[in-house]
């Protein structure tokens, strides 16, 4: 019987980049290209029931991002928000991708709003399913993680804590952002948790990811150049409320039409926390199945 790991990796390749080497799965096909960003401590597995549900209809293009999946981090990888958004373009350099849906969760949904702020021609539509946004960088379920990181003991604990052989890992690490942790295949969260602690360098360097990101970064104003500078933020305060009544969209959010949850992209009921901005309707099937927690897409 063929894995859920085995289904994606088929499609699975490697491509140089001027940020190094990058994993990446595409499953070539019809139609606009989906760029699906995952977030911190995951990887494109992420996004296997998604790009199951859009198999034959559209290409779908998942990248892991430094430190997660199969994709390494450089001794000296920028770890913070502007670096992985260069990061992700220049995956779509290598990659040639043009004119492509954007979709992100997570920390990826605050990185793909930098990329937003500094490639708006490169997106035909951007939608973000629970992630961090405004102040929430990062996030209070990642916080004593961080605090850990900025003491400098997470490199030490974590490989203790969160041993990626140890059944019982996968839940105390994923159990508050899955409703049913039981739906993770162990495979799958082996292979997450060995990139994040699985060597003493990982647990390293997922220390100094940890210590990278800050809500400061994530400020559009701080990457728009002088031809933007008229431009206002990729998502500007209230904007999902906005677009809720059906009010005018923002200046410089011309598309954006819909508020969306992982609902309309997973089929799972997920509810985002913070409102997220659908430029159009996803042509993903829906259903009316039991919500599940913050950043789950499964």
């Amino acid at each position: 019987m063929t894995s859920e790991m085995e289904r994606l990796d088929k499609y699975r390749s490697q491509v140089r980049t001027r940020s190094g080497p990058a994993s990446y799965v595409d499953t070539g096909g019809p139609g606009r290209p989906v760029l699906f960003v995952h977030g911190v401590g995951t990887s494109s597995y992420l996004w296997r029931n998604v790009i199951g549900q859009l198999d034959g209809e559209r290409r779908c293009v998942a990248v892991d991002l430094p430190l997660h999946g199969y994709t390494p981090a450089a001794p000296d990888q920028d770890f913070t928000l502007p670096g992985l958004a260069r990061f992700v373009a220049d995956c779509c350099d290598a990659l040639e991708l043009t004119d492509f849906d954007m979709v992100a969760n997570d920390t990826g949904g605050a990185v793909t709003q930098v990329f937003a702020a500094n490639n708006p021609e490169r997106l035909h539509t951007l939608t973000l399913t629970n992630c961090e946004a405004h102040d929430n960088v990062p996030p209070k379920a990642l916080l004593p993680a961080v605090w850990l990181a900025r003491m400098g003991l997470l490199a030490r604990l974590a490989p203790r804590l969160m041993p990626p052989g140890n059944p019982r890992t996968a839940k105390r690490m994923y159990g508050r952002t899955y409703q049913d942790i039981a739906k993770l295949p162990e495979e799958i969260a082996r292979v997450w948790l060995e990139a994040q602690t699985g060597t003493a360098e990982a647990a390293r360097q997922s220390q100094r990811l940890l210590t990278s990101l800050h809500a400061r970064d994530h400020h559009p104003r701080r990457h728009r150049g002088r031809r933007d500078r008229r431009r206002p933020p990729v998502l500007p305060r209230r904007t999902g409320r906005r677009a809720h009544r059906g009010a005018a969209p923002p200046l410089g959010c011309p598309s954006l039409r819909y508020i969306v949850s992982a609902s309309s992209l997973t089929g799972t009921g997920s509810v985002p926390r913070q409102p997220c901005a659908m430029p159009s309707r996803s042509s993903v099937r829906r259903s009316s199945a039991s919500p599940l927690r913050k950043n789950s897409v499964d």
